[in-house]
């Protein structure tokens, strides 16, 4: 998709067709006023039929109107005027990317940098609005059959700037970051809506190499022999159950100076998790291929900083597996040594995420991080406390937190703290081992996150649960992308630090 700002008037935009916002109680932005102007009232007229009340995401395409280049202008609800969310922004854009859709409109000229949004700029909002209208474009359809009638996708988007040369730069520097934001957040959807028969911890590894290549991004993978030779007994141990090898996915970006220590994002990749000996419900258990959206997060979102060129140094480490029941498959009951050394008492072998992340944790240590950041579709847990909305954060360092979590509300990709206090840790007692690998039923997304603690007590570090968030079910069943956005906004921040 070509994406490019200019500063129109929308009587001489000759695009496909333009798009610009009406408010509740007939209120025109500037943009429809004028519109409205040169099609001697062609706006207004249309609004006294009372077919339309500018609720947020209501669209009504008209055609050829007089005094126009352009042969179609979208009539687009805005809402309240002056009461305008930034989430209520975005379901309006959702809305005119539907309706573009289902004209086979190949080009759009937006004019809503204008809208008044609480606490958001134009810049901010550009970002809004090309995320959303690719996200919106986003289809995986590689295993079914062409469509006699493909969908025609949006080619040109063109955003209006009204604000002069300072703000027109600030606008394309945030489209330039919501399509490197977007093309990750797709091709983090790709990798997890691949079946499992696909996508094997191989087939991810391969994937993620092919992206290094293209990027300029350093890749180690290692194998089962390196990993016994690290001491890696519990990602073994996950993966013992399946015919599918594990790897563990080394991608390095080094965009910073030499004495800048790293940012390293640690995702889970368990290609298929069916519970091990622990077995999963046969219910949604097809879902359980997005148990590594974790690690195509990670992936993704280091992709995004080389295509940025942050001058950032990052390191993305992926655990990937499989978790199948099998003759050799782990046992509840059975103890593993980590890489740390610290045993662990195996109750239930669906709690295997926090395990494969244990060994990834403890071996990210020899790159000296400055932070360490992990996500994972953990833990159930997590959904019944946050719903389908919010993920959870909670670490060991609350700088680190809140940067996570104001990152999350500027992208709209959002977290929420969850505590971690001491006292949980109790819960993970073993009579057997130094710990066991669940702390029952109370409590659980926060004493997952005290397993990991366990590895991560030498550097800075927060864990984000993001099993509420990283899929959706039923009819329109497929992964988020998330939280590659929250992601790629930290990073940002990070690097207008540096710079």
């Amino acid at each position: 998709m070509e994406i490019a700002t200019h500063a129109h008037n929308p009587r001489s935009d000759n695009l496909d067709c333009l798009v610009v916002g009406v408010y509740e109680q007939g209120i025109l932005s500037p943009a429809a006023t004028l519109v409205d102007a040169a099609s001697d009232g062609a706006i207004q007229s249309f609004l006294a039929t009372g077919d339309f009340a500018g609720q947020c995401g209501d669209t009504q395409i008209l055609y050829q109107l007089p005094g126009l280049a352009t042969q179609r202008v979208m009539v687009l609800g805005l809402g309240v005027h002056g009461k305008i969310s930034d989430s209520q922004f975005r379901k309006a854009i959702q809305g005119a990317s539907k309706a573009l859709r289902q004209a086979q409109i190949a080009q759009a000229s937006f004019y809503l940098l204008d809208t008044p949004v609480i606490r958001r700029s134009p810049a901010a909002l550009g970002k809004i609005l090309v995320q959303t209208v690719m996200d919106s474009d986003y289809q995986f359809d590689h295993h079914k059959e062409p469509s006699e009638k493909p969908q025609r996708s949006l080619t040109h988007l063109h955003l209006n700037v009204s604000g002069g040369a300072e703000e027109e730069a600030a606008v394309k520097q945030a489209c330039a970051e919501a399509q490197a934001t977007a093309r990750a957040v797709a091709w983090a959807k790709d990798l997890a809506n691949e079946p499992g028969n696909i996508c094997t911890p191989t087939w991810l590894a391969d994937q993620a190499q092919n992206m290094a290549q293209r990027t300029g991004i350093k890749s180690t993978i290692l194998g089962p022999d390196a990993m016994e030779a690290l001491g890696m007994r519990l990602l073994l141990g996950v993966a013992q159950g399946s015919r599918q090898e594990p790897r563990l996915i080394i991608l390095e970006y080094w965009g910073g100076s030499e004495e800048q220590a790293p940012i390293v994002f640690v995702g889970k990749g368990l290609t298929f998790d069916a519970g091990g000996i622990s077995l999963k419900p046969a219910d949604k258990m097809d879902e359980m291929k997005y148990d590594m959206c974790g690690g195509a997060a990670a992936l993704a979102a280091i992709q995004s900083a080389a295509e940025l060129k942050l001058p950032l140094n990052i390191i993305t480490v992926v655990p990937a597996s499989e978790n199948l029941p099998d003759g050799r498959a782990t046992k509840p009951g059975d103890i593993h040594k980590s890489m740390k050394g610290l045993t662990v008492e195996i109750i239930n072998t669906d709690a295997e995420g926090r395990l494969i992340l244990a060994d990834a944790l403890t071996y990210v240590e020899r790159f000296e991080p400055d932070v360490v950041i992990d996500m994972a579709t953990l833990t159930g847990a997590c959904v019944i406390a946050l719903g389908h909305q919010t993920a959870a954060v909670m670490g060991n360092n609350e700088g680190l937190v809140q940067d996570l979590i104001r990152a999350g509300k500027e992208s709209m990709d959002r977290a929420w703290e969850l505590p971690l206090y001491e006292e949980y840790q109790e819960q993970l007692k073993s009579s057997f081992a130094d710990l066991s690998n669940v702390g029952g039923r109370p409590a659980g997304t926060i004493t997952a996150a005290c397993f990991l603690s366990r590895f991560t007590e030498n550097y800075r570090w927060a864990h984000l649960d993001i099993a509420g968030v990283a899929w959706k079910s039923g009819e329109n069943k497929g992964a988020t992308g998330r939280p590659v956005s929250l992601l790629v906004e930290y990073l940002l921040h990070r690097a207008r630090q540096v710079a």
